[in-house]
């Protein structure tokens, strides 16, 4: 039972690989890839894909480049066209417009092009015979080199080959155009002249250069004739100066053979001036050496002693004129504060006294005001009571009117009294006489006289004038002893 199951599954499987094999071979048949360098034409059944030819009408076959396509078997048929280089090597005998023979030489490469046109164009012409595309290519190039040669002169395509290799690239386009071709290069490589022609061109030339050629080398020869003799003058001259020198030599060698003859006399004089020399030379040495010691010992010690206080010197200076310039700037500022306090005392001080001044002024204005108040005041009462007002400033006078009383006593340095106690008391009262007289007096100044009614009738005043004069009397004559002084 299992046998036949696995026969059974055994026959589908071969089936199945089998179509697989069958569809993969199919496959390989009917697939076809164009190269780089070809076409694939594929001719048979009509599609969409077939191209046109110039005039739009269908061609009937199908182009491929550069990809794989389906071909059917025993339906299609597919054809490959080159698309590589192709070489076409032109030899062409001519004639010129002079009707000169010439034979030219020259190289052609073209390919089919690689658009659509151009590819049907060389299928329909070249799919079965594309290695006769270089003789066609060669007869095409060789007509028209022929026609274009007989319009030029020699001269004409020696001078400007690439005139005739333009020309014979336009006229052959066109064809190449419909044969499907496309020129890559064109090259005219070599112009030949049975004849001679060009050869005789070339001779005036060719002379020109022979003759030049002969002039170059005749002055060549003439300066090389030049060379040479100057050349036989230097030798002659050289030839001349070693002989000289040679006879100098020898009137060298000469004169080294007489001195040689007295070169023992000469060498033992030398050898005593070399000696006398060498003597100098030490006592120079031996003086410099006791130069060199006393400078060294001597002339140093002091120069460097005076350097020493020289510098100290310089330095003293140095500190004294940095501590007078301290001081100076010290000074300066000094002043300049003291300027300062004394402006500010100054402007202090200014206002202090325009405060008094003006305190004093305010002073003196009021005093004069008392004063002249007080003037006021006292004529006043001097109108209306004069006596009072005379006692009054009498009595405020006093003090200083007996100061000066006794003033005459005050550089009395010894003072002797006669008759004791009664002297002093005399003297005593002789002051006061003298003091009571002088305030009558300045009574009697300032109180007026009285009338002759009130001295009449004895009023107080009158008796008061009449005592006082009694007083003034009695001091006048003094009665008794006084008092004696020495001064």
């Amino acid at each position: 039972m299992s046998l036949a199951v696995s026969s059974v599954l055994v026959v589908p499987v071969a089936i199945v690989l089998g179509a697989i094999i069958l569809a993969v071979l199919l496959f390989k048949a009917m697939w076809r890839v164009a190269e780089p360098n070809e076409a694939l034409i594929i001719s048979g059944l009509r599609d969409k894909t077939t191209v046109k030819d110039t005039s739009g009408d269908e061609m009937g076959f199908r182009i491929v480049t550069g990809k794989g396509t389906l071909v059917l078997p025993g339906v299609q048929a597919v054809r490959r066209l080159s698309l590589d280089l192709h070489a076409a090597d032109l030899q062409v005998d001519c004639v010129t417009h002079q009707g000169i023979p010439v034979h030219v030489s020259g190289t052609v490469i073209f390919k089919i092009g690689d658009d659509p046109g151009s590819i049907t164009n060389a299928a329909r012409r070249f799919l079965d015979q594309q290695d006769k595309m270089d003789s066609r290519v060669h007869n095409v190039f060789a007509g028209h080199l022929r026609s274009i040669v007989g319009s030029m002169t020699v001269e004409d395509m020696i001078r400007d080959r690439e005139q005739l290799t333009g020309r014979t690239r336009d006229a052959s386009g066109s064809e190449m155009t419909k044969l499907g071709l496309i020129i890559d290069s064109l090259q005219i490589q070599e112009i030949d002249d049975p004849t001679g022609y060009i050869k005789n061109l070339a001779m005036p030339h060719t002379a020109a250069v022979a003759s030049a050629a002969r002039i170059a080398q005749a002055n060549a020869d003439r300066e090389a004739t030049e060379r040479e003799q100057e050349a036989n003058a230097l030798k002659a001259e050289a030839q001349r100066n070693a002989a000289i020198k040679e006879a100098g030599f020898q009137a060298e060698v000469d004169r080294a053979n007489a001195e040689a003859a007295q070169s023992g006399p000469l060498a033992q004089a030398s050898a005593r001036q070399n000696v006398v020399e060498q003597e100098t030379r030490t006592a120079q040495l031996e003086a410099a050496k006791q130069q060199q010691i006393l400078v060294a010992t001597v002339i140093r010690p002091a120069e460097a002693k005076r350097d020493a206080d020289i510098a100290t010197a310089q330095a003293a200076s140095k500190v004294a004129e940095l501590t007078a310039e301290g001081q100076a700037k010290r000074t300066t500022l000094d002043a300049e504060a003291r300027a300062t306090a004394t402006r500010a005392t100054g402007l202090a001080e200014a206002d202090a006294t325009r405060a008094k001044g003006l305190a004093e002024g305010e002073a003196i204005q009021a005093r004069g005001l008392a004063e002249g108040a007080a003037i006021k005041a006292r004529a006043e009462a001097l109108a209306t009571n004069p006596e009072a007002v005379a006692m009054q400033g009498l009595a405020e006078r006093w003090p200083d009117v007996v100061r000066e009383a006794a003033g005459a006593f005050a550089h009395v340095q010894n003072f002797t009294v006669l008759d004791g106690a009664a002297g002093v008391n005399r003297a005593v009262m002789d002051i006061a006489s003298s003091g009571m007289a002088s305030f009558e007096f300045l009574r009697g100044l300032f109180v007026p006289k009285p009338a002759a009614a009130e001295i009449k009738t004895g009023t107080p005043s009158t008796n008061a004038v009449a005592a006082t004069n009694g007083v003034h009397a009695m001091s006048s004559t003094g009665g008794g002893d006084t008092p004696s002084t020495e001064g």
